[in-house]
This record gives C-alpha cells, structure tokens and sequence, in this order.
C-alpha cells in the first residue's frame, strides 16, 4: 500500500530572498546597548525650576519693598526736631513720637495748634511750619491741662514744665541723683539696682550673681557635709574622788 504523500514543510526565507507577503511589517530594530561605565553627563540634566517662596521663608529671592519718592521737589526725607532726626515718610502725628517725652496724644495736640493735618507727610512740611510744631511742644506747659505733663511741680522753681528731647534724659538723672543724695527709699533703691515702685522680688529681679536656688542640690549638699565631718569625741569620764577622812581621825599623808 503506498502512503499519502506527507506536506512539503514550509522551508526557512533564505536572507537575500524576499518578504513573504507584501503586508508584512519588517521587523522592529534593537536599540543599540549601553556602554559599561559611561555616565550620563550633567549638561544633559535639566535644570530644575526654582520653588517659589511662600510667605517668604523658602530659599527663593525675598520680595524687597520699594523706597518711598515722593513727587513734591522739595520733600525732606530727614526733619529735625528738638534735636532729634525724625523720618520725613510717615505721618506727621506718628514721626513726632520719636521726640523723647511726646506721645501720640501730645503729637496731636501740637499739630492742631499748628492748623496741620495729622495725617500729612512730615517731610512734605516746611521748615517754618515745623520750627511753629518745635515752639508748640516747647509752650505745652501753658496749653494742656497739668495731668499731660511730665513735671507738675518742680520742686527747685516751684512751676509747672514738660521736658522732651535730650532735656528729658538730663532731668530724670538728675531727679535720680537728688534721691541718692537725700537718702531716700526710692534713692537707695536706685543705687542697689532694686525695683523701685513696690514690686515684689522673691521669684524675679534678682541681681546678684546666683542664677536661683535648687533645693535638691543644697540638700544633696548638705547631706554630704553631714557624713564627712567626724563624730563628736564623748565627754571624759569623771576623776575618781578622794575618800573622805572619818570624823576625829587624822588625813593619811
């Protein structure tokens, strides 16, 4: 019996012959490998973009606030006043706390007798203006009830007065002096360096060179003193005493 005739297999595409179908997609090429060791080169990191800050306490550049310029030519940045230099940007009745003993109450009283704005510049005011504000605080004594002022009664003249500026520093030390001097409490005080109006001290204000007290070391301490003294000798014994002769009969020698 002769057999069927097994199928031919397909034979193998030689590599010069051609694709088998024409839809077939050629097949994908392999990317080339790596070289060992080669490290990727840092100009081909991007670069990372910069957080910005928030409420300004990231790394990122701080927001710098511009300097106030004003249009007016003849703007002073700096007025002087009672001897004291006063920033010219701020409103009159805020720039003239700055004068030692002149607060913002004073401040405008003097503007109001002045005819000023508390709320203008002062650097946009001239200089007549602001020596008639100088002249102002220097006459408050006569224009303010006594209660304003820092002086009442002068104890040496016997008036009324209101210190400010420099005059005020000189006047307290002096005032400090006279106490000293005198021997007062408050004086004494002073002198000591104590608090002088009544506080207490007991658990703050304490100017000696001990930072507190710790109770456990000063016991701890205590106790070891204890041990390392010696104990206290026992008292001698008395001296046996001599007998006393019988009545009539004569003291052995």
């Amino acid at each position: 019996m002769s057999s069927a005739p097994k199928e031919a297999k397909e034979t193998k595409a030689q590599p010069g012959a051609p694709a088998a179908a024409a839809g077939a997609e050629p097949p994908a090429e392999k990317a080339p490998k790596k070289e060992k060791g080669a490290k990727p080169s840092k100009d081909a990191k991007e670069p990372k973009e910069e957080k910005e800050s928030k409420g300004g306490k990231g790394k990122g550049p701080a927001a710098k606030t511009p300097k106030f310029v004003s249009d007016n030519p003849n703007f002073r940045y700096i007025v002087r006043i009672s001897n004291t230099d006063l920033d010219g940007t701020r409103p009159a009745a805020l720039a003239l706390t700055g004068v030692g003993g002149v607060g913002l109450r004073l401040a405008e009283v003097a503007l109001r007798l002045a005819s000023i704005a508390p709320s203008e510049l002062l650097g946009n005011l001239t200089e007549a203006t602001t020596e008639g504000i100088e002249a102002n605080l220097a006459a408050l004594p006569s224009k303010v009830p006594a209660w304003m002022v820092n002086h009442v009664r002068e104890p040496m003249m016997g008036e009324t007065l209101h210190y400010i500026g420099p005059d005020l520093e000189t006047r307290r030390r002096d005032d400090i002096n006279q106490m000293r001097m005198i021997r007062s409490y408050r004086g004494v005080r002073h002198e000591r360096g104590q608090k002088v109006r009544g506080q207490r001290t007991r658990s703050n204000g304490r100017t000696g060179m001990a930072a507190g007290v710790l109770k456990k070391d000063a016991k701890a301490a205590a106790a070891a003193a204890g041990k390392e003294t010696p104990a206290a000798p026992s008292a001698p014994a008395p001296a046996p005493t001599a007998a006393k002769p019988a009545a009539g009969k004569p003291a052995a020698k």
